[in-house]
């Protein structure tokens, strides 16, 4: 696969809102642009949300009073907040439709300077290689970017996600969380 890389390939800094002004990152395989969000985007965001497995603590699910409601994403996309930062849309470039996200992320839960993959993409468009084909484009800007290693948190119940992981290369780690009602968070892990 090939992938063109736009724009800066900062560290942390590009994938979390600090870029310069004029370093818009846009990463491109041969089906799918991987680029910043844009406020209309924000219902793609809100269904993301509403397709979420009931097993996914409460804080990452549509509350009781409707939020994160499309106005709440919007805010977020608008103050360039990390959702709509280091979380790239995932845009299908034939059809110009945007399927979900995949980037870098600084969780806080893994070693010092080494940011996690992240990625989630609506239901309708699962199995159809997307998530393995954005994933690998964003390994190849992590790795142009200088990092040395990555990781990556899944649900234990997440098959469909430990597959994408171990295709792109992420081998599962001792380390766990476990939480009895949500299950057991595995840690994974890839040298570039």
């Amino acid at each position: 696969m090939t992938v063109a890389l736009f724009g800066a390939c900062e560290k942390v800094s590009a994938m979390t809102g600090g870029a310069t002004a004029g370093s818009e990152v846009v990463l491109e395989t041969s089906r799918l642009l991987l680029r910043p969000w844009r406020v209309a985007e924000a219902v793609v965001q809100r269904e993301l949300w509403t397709e979420r497995d009931p097993r996914v603590p409460p804080h990452r699910r549509i509350n009781a009073d409707g939020h994160p409601t499309v106005a709440d994403l919007e805010e977020s996309i608008r103050t360039n907040q990390l959702w709509s930062t280091g979380l790239l849309a995932v845009e299908r470039k034939a059809s110009r439709d945007v399927i979900g996200y995949c980037g870098l992320v600084d969780s806080g839960r893994g070693p010092e300077g080494e940011p996690e993959l992240a990625f989630e993409l609506l239901c309708r468009v699962w199995r159809q290689g997307y998530a393995t084909e954005a994933s690998l484009a964003v390994l190849d800007w992590a790795r142009s970017s200088g990092y040395e290693r990555l990781w990556a948190t899944v649900w234990d119940w997440n098959t469909a996600s430990r597959r994408v992981l171990a295709k792109v290369g992420f081998t599962e780690t001792e380390r766990e969380e476990v939480d009895v009602v949500h299950g057991t968070t595995l840690f994974t892990t890839r040298r570039l």
